[in-house]
């Protein structure tokens, strides 16, 4: 029997938020269901790539920021 899991429930199994005994059981399905496999695969990439955006803006915007506040304090 292929058991169904929610999209929640397999964001926290990438994010290690399950207990022990639903980690399980999602790793035994994704043995058995190309399908899950190649879905939290995809979770997984997107997972990265969130991880890898830039939490803070570049030097360049931060200067022109300054800039244009700076423009305001002028009499």
């Amino acid at each position: 029997m292929i058991k169904t899991f929610t999209h929640e429930k397999l964001i926290r199994y990438l994010y290690n938020e399950l207990p022990a005994e639903e980690q399980q059981e999602i790793e035994q399905s994704l043995l058995h269901d190309p399908k899950l496999a190649s879905h939290c695969a995809d979770l997984l990439l997107a997972q990265r790539c969130l991880n890898d955006l830039r939490t803070a803006p570049s030097k360049e915007v931060t200067d022109s920021i300054l800039q244009y506040s700076r423009n305001f304090l002028r009499p």
